[in-house]
């Protein structure tokens, strides 16, 4: 049994690691300084030259070799007023990079619940579907053990029981790529508390119970079984 617990186990910790060799990748310091116009301008968080250039005739929608619009660059600054300047001249709030990110998705990355509610003010969404794993922001933020960020995306209405192309649900995630510590339990209760399926299983079907017990998570353990939990 121990042989078994320790192969799944084994098995949940690559992926995890998959997952995070795969998340987004902010614009470097090199993409920056290479940047012109908008996409410069938005780095810099300048709303004045944003405003000047919009005027001149400059289109929101231009892309860096990532994929990034001004509006993702702004995000990723935190640069406010950059991004209700972009939205305003009809930049879209639910536009995907290369790597499938939106801007929802990469303020709840970086726990930055005040950029995260310009983006869901500005119209971002919080059921856009995104990453190459088919998430939700939601599902990446409660992998991270952001509880914050978590219970800002649920009041936005984020779907509570998404479940990714690995068969994760944001349930599960803040579980299995999680430590048990205070911030993911904290974000788990955040979810039962929603009223999330604590009984949605992975494709072994195995429970957010079952992984919990697995990992020796007992504060999970105990407020899953709370919660109905099998």
């Amino acid at each position: 049994m121990g042989q078994i617990v320790s192969r799944v186990l084994g098995v949940y910790f690559v992926v995890g690691c998959a997952v995070l060799s795969h998340a987004q990748v902010p614009p470097s310091s090199a993409e920056r300084s290479g940047y012109t116009g908008l996409l410069a301008a938005a780095a810099r968080g300048d709303t004045a030259q944003i405003e000047r250039l919009i005027s001149s005739g400059e289109r929101t929608d231009v892309r860096d070799g990532q994929g990034r619009t001004p509006l993702h660059v702004a995000t990723f600054r935190g640069h406010h007023e950059a991004m209700r300047a972009l939205a305003a001249a009809g930049a879209n709030p639910n536009a995907l990079e290369n790597d499938r990110y939106d801007i929802v998705t990469i303020a709840a990355v970086a726990d930055d619940v005040p950029t995260l509610l310009v983006a869901l003010a500005l119209g971002g969404s919080a059921t856009n579907v995104t990453s190459r794993y088919d998430g939700t922001a939601l599902i990446a933020a409660a992998h991270l053990g952001h509880a914050e960020v978590v219970r800002t995306l649920i009041k936005a209405g984020a779907p509570l029981d998404h479940v990714n192309n690995l068969g994760w649900t944001a349930v599960i995630e803040s579980i299995v790529l999680g430590d048990g510590g205070p911030r993911h339990t904290a974000t788990l209760r955040a979810l039962v508390e929603a009223g999330a399926n604590v009984n949605l299983a992975d494709r072994t079907g195995q429970t957010p119970l079952t992984l919990a017990r697995a990992r020796g998570y007992t504060a999970m353990v105990r407020m899953l079984e709370a919660a109905g939990a099998r």
